[in-house]
């Protein structure tokens, strides 16, 4: 937090400036004479005049600090608490102030404070990312060491600012940058963080994860078992974090763990030594590239072993249940099997709008965004490491920012966005129109080939017969009932959403959510995607129907900001 800022006028309030070494993960532990300054309350005081250039440069008051230093104060000398005007206005992210005293002079790197620290370390403490940013663009050095040893991105990693952790990997400082200890970023946050993150964030950086410390020659997972960090344990395991490198002593993580008595991380090691000397884990992986063939196969032979069963010479259909009931539970072991039975291969094969980067464009992305003030979560995706594109939304089945997202389909398994979205519509048309006809051809046969007396008899009567005559058509038909029923829904909800919203599944369903959360009512048509029925049919499906429409292309993976449609003054176009 800043200190309260004041405008002219210095007010009664305890003081509001912060001081390194003390925050969710602060390492200093005594109670520095920065802080006791730090507890003091300022008299109320009507005139900024009685203000001394600490106090008004701790509450921003400009032009008390400019009134001063021109009457000659010197920005470079240190405060009784060997402070410089520079730390207590980077703290307090004062970034007029700054610019000011740099341009009287300030030293950029001064030391100061019972951690003698720079102001670029009481910056990141505080997790000031504008004030990080001004700083080095004036030459702040972030490999200084403070007086704990650490240096900026240590620093940002201990008190979990990611933003200035991504800022500072993008502006050339290593990942790998160790510490007075010896230790990298990635140790120091797998012990001294319990928690996913900053490890997983760092881990989309590519650091090293069998480098050793100088001390105890630790690795990173070493030291999360050690700390008993289960989270980055975790992460570490999945990144491929070694399970055979020893320390100092002699020890595997394992023998650590084993020490510790931390029977959860024992577990986690054991059974990820054993997934990797399995054979059958390769085996797994090899298969799961195999997918939709498999799925394919597996589904053909399912029907036809359903219809096999039934269709059997038996009159026991308690032997028939019980051969159901085995291939049930046989077919359980891939349940994606179970969910859907057909697959649109367009839907499935093709890139749903995936946004790609290269590590070199993801590090300018990050510097460019975060120089304007834009480096959040409305545009940056912290999991991809990119700038996330107009309508985009970061799916974690899939692991990627999908383009203009709709959903991750239950059915299909895969996202449906921008590239694949109108294939989608036609895999829920085909289906609806398949299933419709088995459904019609399943009346016309028990009509022509099965003995049956609806009219005379009602309705049990007949099924029973149906039943009898065949019961491989009564499954096939109550199959196409099932897939005719959600996927004849899911289209008209889709053409719907399309034609008379210009919205996607996930826009719509934010924008009630909205609106149950502001408790009003919000219009679901008038948004900026609505160009009206012809043309958001026109856009979506990219059909100028014999030229009456023309549609507009966009090129949702690239679309970043919302402009004027230059056919209709409303609407989109790309940029």
């Amino acid at each position: 937090m800043e200190g309260p800022g004041l405008g002219s006028q210095c007010r009664n309030h305890s003081h509001g400036s912060h001081l390194p070494g003390f925050g969710r993960h602060g390492t200093c532990a005594h109670e520095n004479k920065e802080l006791a300054k730090a507890k003091e309350v300022l008299p109320l005081v009507e005139d900024s005049s009685n203000c001394d250039i600490v106090r008004a440069t701790q509450y921003g008051i400009f032009e008390r600090c400019k009134e001063l230093v021109e009457a000659g104060y010197d920005v470079r000398q240190p405060d009784r608490e060997n402070v410089s005007l520079l730390h207590w206005a980077a703290i307090n992210n004062r970034l007029e102030l700054v610019k000011f005293y740099i341009s009287k002079g300030a030293v950029i790197d001064q030391l100061g404070g019972d951690l003698n620290s720079t102001p670029l370390h009481w910056a990141i403490r505080q997790g000031h990312l504008p004030m990080v940013i001004l700083l080095l663009q004036h030459g702040a050095d972030p490999t200084l060491i403070d007086g704990e040893g650490f240096s900026s991105i240590h620093l940002a990693v201990l008190f979990q600012h990611m933003p200035i952790i991504a800022y500072l990997i993008s502006k050339g400082q290593s990942v790998n940058m160790t510490d007075v200890n010896g230790q990298t970023p990635l140790m120091l946050s797998a012990y001294k963080v319990i928690g996913p993150e900053p490890t997983g964030f760092l881990l989309k950086f590519n650091p090293s994860l069998n480098v050793v410390d100088k001390t105890h020659q630790n690795t990173p997972l070493h030291w999360a078992v050690a700390a008993g960090n289960v989270s980055a344990v975790d992460k570490l395991l999945e990144a491929g974090s070694s399970l055979d490198n020893r320390n100092a002593k002699g020890e595997t993580p394992l023998d650590m763990a084993l020490q510790n008595k931390n029977q959860l991380i024992i577990h986690m090691l054991k059974t990820e030594a054993k997934m990797r000397a399995n054979k059958k884990f390769r085996l797994w992986r090899w298969l799961h590239k195999c997918e939709l063939f498999l799925l394919l196969i597996l589904s053909v032979i399912t029907l036809w072993a359903v219809g096999y069963i039934l269709d059997f010479n038996s009159d026991s259909w308690l032997f028939k249940g019980c051969l159901l009931v085995a291939l049930f539970f046989l077919t359980s072991l891939f349940p994606s099997i179970i969910a859907f039975l057909y697959f649109f291969y367009k839907t499935w094969a093709t890139d749903p709008g995936f946004t790609k980067a290269s590590e070199e464009e993801r590090k300018v992305n990050i510097v460019t965004l975060a120089e304007t003030g834009s480096l959040d979560f409305r545009t940056f995706c912290t999991s991809c490491l990119i700038r996330k594109p107009l309508r985009s939304l970061h799916c974690h089945v899939c692991n990627s920012c999908v383009a203009r997202f709709d959903q991750h389909c239950f059915w299909t398994g895969r996202c449906i966005g921008f590239g694949n979205h109108h294939h989608y519509i036609f895999f829920l048309l085909s289906l609806s129109m398949v299933c419709d006809w088995i459904i019609y051809g399943s009346f016309v046969y028990w009509s022509n080939h099965c003995a049956t007396t609806f009219k005379e008899d009602g309705l049990w009567t007949y099924l029973n017969q149906v039943v009898a005559c065949s019961p491989w058509v009564l499954y096939i038909f109550m199959l196409a009932a099932f897939h005719f029923s959600w996927s004849t829904f899911l289209l008209i909800n889709q053409l719907f959403q399309i034609a008379f919203l210009g919205l996607t599944s996930h826009e719509r369903i934010s924008l009630l959510k909205q609106s149950r959360h502001m408790k009003q009512t919000l219009s679901l048509r008038k948004t900026p995607y609505n160009l009206g029925f012809t043309q958001n049919l026109a856009d979506f499906f990219q059909c100028g129907c014999f030229g009456l429409v023309k549609p507009c292309m966009i090129d949702w993976t690239s679309q970043y900001t919302m402009v004027f449609h230059p056919a209709k003054e409303k609407g989109l176009r790309s940029v």
